[in-house]
């Protein structure tokens, strides 16, 4: 008995021993999806890039980054010659190939559409070095007073008056698409329009088809690009885009984080966002192409001082910037090679390109570097 008892003992402990020794086949912090490195993609064809300026009043007093030329305000819209200059000066040393500039409804917004016009005029006045510039209709569905209720919707074409206007608002920016200085994408008129997915209709390609209808009257083909919102899945609107919209953009990522895991590698999640989203408009919604936006950093706590968000800070030397200039550049379209950054000159939330004292041509000089050829 005691022979059988200490034999037990031993082919326990063998085999306690063989499963130590035995390879754990548990999951590995690097089996993770995102346990990878962005590395360096060549320019081997400059992408084109553009940056999203931003109309303010005045400069926000808790602000404490100091633009290089120093902290200015736009009353009623308009920006000194002197510092507009300047900007598109720094642009062309940074790569940029456009101003971003939105406009909001003259039929609806007048008030607003007037400070959006009068920035649009203070770029064009002294733009002498001929850097291009593009506009986003700011389409805005509380302004339109339209809903997607599911019992009772209020859609665009359901209201004449409301759906002319939504066209007018747009035919009357023809002018300033027919400038010289005009961002055009594969010949046709680039157009970003943002809040795309709350152009509420039955129709939404009827809707489009009759813009660039009309468009084409007056002699221009649209290149439309549609804003989606953040981190909402790609299946989530193709009722919105598809045959609707060349190209889709998402608000940034890097920007109004708040959440901690995806601030942990956002580099890496946004790359995996963006090619999931990248394939599935274009296999899935007709072949929409993708505009990857980025932003250089973010602060949540100048608007909000209490704020426990994730920030995205400047202490790095750019190098989170670098990579996600990476990311973009996996992720841009093959044809298109178009790069949107949010933003120029968004201080009140650290989002801006523009120089500052503190970091200089920092981040101008890794925008050139990261879209430009050598």
């Amino acid at each position: 008995m005691k022979k059988i008892k200490f034999s037990i003992l031993i082919l326990t402990a063998v085999s306690v021993f063989s499963s130590c020794t035995k390879e754990n086949d548990a999951p590995k912090a690097e089996d993770n999806i995102l346990a990878y490195s962005i590395n360096e993609v060549p320019v081997t064809a400059d992408y084109n890039v553009g940056a999203f300026y931003y109309n303010f009043s005045t400069f926000n007093t808790a602000i404490t980054e100091v633009p290089v030329v120093g902290k200015y305000a736009m009353t009623n819209g308009v920006v000194s010659p002197a510092i507009m200059t300047e900007h598109i000066q720094q642009a062309k040393r940074g790569g940029i190939d456009y101003f971003l500039f939105q406009f909001r409804s003259n039929s609806r917004d007048k008030n607003n559409y007037k400070l959006d016009s009068a920035l649009i005029k203070s770029f064009l006045d002294v733009n002498t070095a001929n850097l291009q510039f593009a506009l986003a209709y700011n389409f805005s569905s509380s302004t339109f007073a339209i809903n997607n209720n599911t019992t009772n919707p209020a859609y665009l074409e359901n209201d004449p008056v409301k759906l002319e206007q939504f066209f007018q608002d747009i035919l009357k920016m023809t002018t300033l698409m027919g400038n010289t200085n005009y961002a055009k994408v594969n010949g046709k008129t680039l157009l970003y329009i943002m809040n795309a997915q709350t152009i509420f209709s039955g129709n939404n390609p009827g809707i489009y088809t009759t813009l660039r209808n009309r468009l084409s009257a007056l002699g221009i083909q649209l290149y439309i690009v549609g804003m989606q919102e953040r981190w909402s899945p790609p299946a989530r609107y193709p009722h919105r885009y598809q045959g609707c919209v060349d190209a889709i953009y998402h608000q940034s990522y890097s920007a109004q984080l708040n959440d901690w895991d995806r601030w942990w590698l956002l580099p890496q999640a946004m790359d995996q966002n963006w090619k999931y989203s990248k394939n599935y408009f274009a296999n899935n919604m007709g072949g929409i192409d993708y505009v990857p936006n980025i932003t250089p950093a973010y602060n949540w706590k100048i608007l909000a001082p209490t704020s426990a968000n994730p920030n995205y800070p400047r202490t790095d030397s750019g190098a989170v910037y670098k990579k996600l200039c990476n990311v973009a550049k996996m992720n841009a379209s093959a044809t298109t090679r178009m790069i949107l950054i949010d933003s120029w000159n968004k201080w009140d939330e650290d989002m801006q390109l523009e120089p500052a004292l503190s970091y200089g041509d920092l981040y101008l000089n890794i925008t050139k570097q990261q879209f430009k050829k050598p």
